[in-house]
């Protein structure tokens, strides 16, 4: 294998092109546990027929861990919104119905989305009358056995130069409720800056899969508590607000 073509530098991991192949290669820092319940999220996803790279090996390269996976050709999703801002309303519609296509898929054996964010609630600064409303909370949501991805933004989105998309990175995969991962995309827009094109997303998300977008808004609190456990000291403080800002009964 060679390491030297870099694709993307993210937190903890940076990702190489070689040839065909893409390689994710993970800091030492970083847990197996983790990497290999990665790549076991990915390919189980791949068995619900959804356009993914497939999962080709799992390795070390030196003393880092490695997943090694099929390279998809083309321009994220959010290169061609900045690329093409006069498109930006096509390619939402575009966006939110891929997400809609995943929704509708179930992978049985990934984690619960539930039981994910009650760890992440209760590894949160927040007091504990804070933590005990949201665990309250998020236990009265319906439960969902939904394919969701956990981390949905343009950037994770690939189209081909023959217009197929991809979807890229399933280390947040569950299974649950739809408006959970919708809200987290919601949340996600914001913490770009894009204000403007996080409303036109959640009116097409709830238009489409005929939500109401109340029932959205009271996952927003639970979402943006869970998240708070990662990220840097701005977007905590961004995601704190978020936690009270929705008043509902």
């Amino acid at each position: 294998m060679k390491l030297d073509k870099i694709i993307a530098v993210r937190n903890n991991k940076t990702i190489y092109r070689d040839g065909d192949k893409c390689l994710k290669v993970f800091d030492v820092s970083y847990s197996k546990s983790d990497v290999l319940n990665e790549a076991l999220n990915q390919a189980r996803v791949e068995e619900t027929g959804l356009n993914i790279p497939r999962v080709l090996e799992v390795s070390k390269f030196g003393d880092k861990w490695t997943i090694v996976s099929d390279y998809i050709s083309g321009k994220t999703l959010a290169q061609l919104m900045q690329e093409n801002p006069d498109k930006k309303d096509q390619y939402l519609n575009m966006f939110t119905d891929l997400q809609l296509e995943m929704h509708s898929k179930t992978c049985p054996l990934l984690n619960k989305l539930k039981d994910k964010m009650n760890r992440k609630i209760s590894m949160t600064d927040l007091n504990a009358t804070v933590r005990y409303d949201l665990h309250t909370r998020l236990d009265a949501m319906p439960k969902h056995n939904k394919l969701c991805h956990g981390d949905f933004n343009p950037s994770n989105i690939i189209i081909t130069d023959d217009g197929q998309p991809y979807i890229l990175d399933w280390s947040h995969a569950t299974q649950g409720n739809a408006s959970a991962d919708a809200a987290r995309t919601y949340l996600l827009f914001w913490l770009s800056g894009d204000i403007a094109g996080a409303d036109k997303y959640l009116k097409l998300f709830c238009e489409k899969s005929g939500t109401q977008l109340q029932y959205v808004q009271k996952w927003m609190p639970i979402v943006a508590a869970s998240q708070t456990v990662k990220g840097n000291e701005k977007e905590r403080e961004f995601l704190n607000s978020w936690i009270n800002v929705v008043d509902y009964e």
